[in-house]
């Protein structure tokens, strides 16, 4: 095994990127950073086995348990550039595949020890109370959060037993089990307020109100994990009346959650193949198609069927904005058709050569003005929610009234039952008689030209006037 001293894996890769290993080389680390921040980047891809920082270079190497975390992890930040304490770092293979430290280095090296959170005192194990349950609130929810990625992410602090997933007032919630009060303890102090993934999926977590959690059937909504035999039941899990009585008064941890939430990110966990990495386009097949679906993420080709005219597969910017709009649009009506969106077997959609596209059937939207998520930490990431019957309205000229907006919407054929102007009137929200009037209002009139080179944009909100 090589011992690093130095900063010369930046001056090989320049010239030849090395192979990969599960040695990592970080560069253009700032000054302050501690080991604890770098570890952060690597623990949701699991073990992190050893560090050692270079302070005087800004380089960093980072040691993973295995070559396979170690390239799931580069993997994920070439497709989404990673940034600490604000400022974007560089990471890459190393040319070592191991590290060692000796006496002479004036460097610091941090054992396996440091890949999970520390020991907790006798004081913090009597503050974590009776019980091992942790009631768990997931906000912006842009990627699908799937029982694969809680348990990964959960199980870097102590031993999981089962998890319930759920959704409550608009909201992924999550009830999760560990063997041990104290592990829920650790987990709460290392995870609370952080994010899954870049700038969305921002995790609230409380102790609930339970001690034991009854689990009836292992699906893709519940797991007992000391119980595989269980049934997989229908897949619609529902909670009992234990579980249900405690989420009432677990309720209180709602109107905790931030206004402005920690922006240190926990990076991405992309879990046993079920989330698929960011950067792999990915592929709807879409039956009644409409504008609603760039609300999930940047629409890149639209293909119409030739022989099935009302279907159309629809390419996104990655795997993660389709299951996002499949799981948020798939049901919903327009038109007075429900529509059915499901993810096709195609990984692209394919543009026709020129002349043979003779109906228009397809179109590339690559370069269209209306992508809402290209550039990376947008604020638009944190404003994905479900249809609703409220709209958010933003961009307003200053010149435009309620009433004129009142006007604009009742034309799109539905019924506008309120309204309600931000104080400083750019910004407001509105609320139709039905969720599918909603998608019609946002279908017409978003982008809509206000005059003046200025345009209305519309979302979907997760409150209500």
């Amino acid at each position: 095994a090589a011992h690093p001293s130095n900063g010369s894996d930046s001056k090989k890769l320049k010239v030849d990127a090395a192979p990969p290993s599960r040695v990592l080389h970080i560069r253009k680390v700032p000054s302050e950073v501690s080991d604890a921040e770098l570890i952060a980047l690597g623990l949701p891809f699991g073990k992190v086995t050893n560090i050692l920082t270079l302070k005087g270079k800004n380089q960093a190497f980072l040691e993973m348990g295995t070559e396979e975390a170690a390239i799931t992890m580069v993997n994920y930040y070439n497709s989404v550039p990673p940034s600490v304490r604000n400022m974007p770092i560089f990471i890459q293979y190393s040319n070592h595949k191991e590290l060692k430290t000796d006496s002479s280095n004036q460097t610091r090296a941090v054992l396996p020890a440091v890949s999970t959170v520390p020991s907790l005192s006798s004081d913090n194990q009597e503050a974590a109370g009776t019980s091992p349950v942790l009631r768990i609130v997931i906000d912006n929810l842009f990627y699908p959060v799937t029982l694969d990625v809680l348990q990964q992410i959960f199980s870097k602090f102590g031993t999981v037993m089962k998890i319930i997933t759920f959704t409550k007032n608009n909201q992924f919630q999550a009830l999760l089990q560990y063997s041990e009060p104290a592990h829920a303890q650790q987990a709460k102090q290392a995870l609370d307020c952080q994010n899954i993934y870049n700038s969305c999926c921002t995790l609230h977590i409380d102790f609930s109100k339970l001690v034991n959690l009854n689990v009836k059937y292992n699906n893709d909504k519940s797991r007992d994990y000391t119980r595989p035999e269980l049934p997989t039941g229908d897949g619609q899990h529902s909670l009992d009346s234990a579980v249900a009585a405690a989420l009432r008064k677990d309720s209180s941890l709602l109107g905790k959650i931030p206004g402005a939430l920690n922006p240190l990110s926990a990076a991405a966990v992309v879990a046993a193949g079920k989330v698929a990495l960011a950067g792999q386009p990915g592929v709807l097949l879409v039956s009644n198609l409409n504008e609603e679906v760039r609300v999930y993420g940047d629409v890149q080709r639209v293909k119409i069927l030739y022989n099935k005219k009302d279907s159309a597969l629809v390419q996104m910017s990655d795997c993660n904005q389709a299951q996002l709009a499949m799981s948020h649009l798939n049901g919903q009506k327009m038109y007075g058709n429900v529509i059915r969106v499901t993810l096709s077997k195609h990984q692209t959609v394919a543009l026709p050569r020129d002349g043979l596209d003779v109906q228009g059937l397809t179109k590339d939207y690559a370069n269209s003005p209306l992508h809402r998520f290209k550039k990376p930490g947008s604020k638009n990431f944190q404003n994905i929610f479900p249809p609703s019957a409220t709209l958010h309205l933003s961009n307003i000229p200053q010149n435009v009234t309620e009433d004129d907006l009142q006007l604009l919407f009742t034309n799109t054929g539905g019924t506008v039952k309120a309204f309600k102007f931000f104080q400083d009137h750019k910004m407001a929200l509105i609320q139709m008689s039905t969720v599918e009037e909603a998608i019609q209002a946002l279908i017409d009139l978003h982008n809509y030209s206000m005059g003046g080179n200025q345009h209305l944009r519309v979302s979907f909100s997760k409150s209500s006037i």
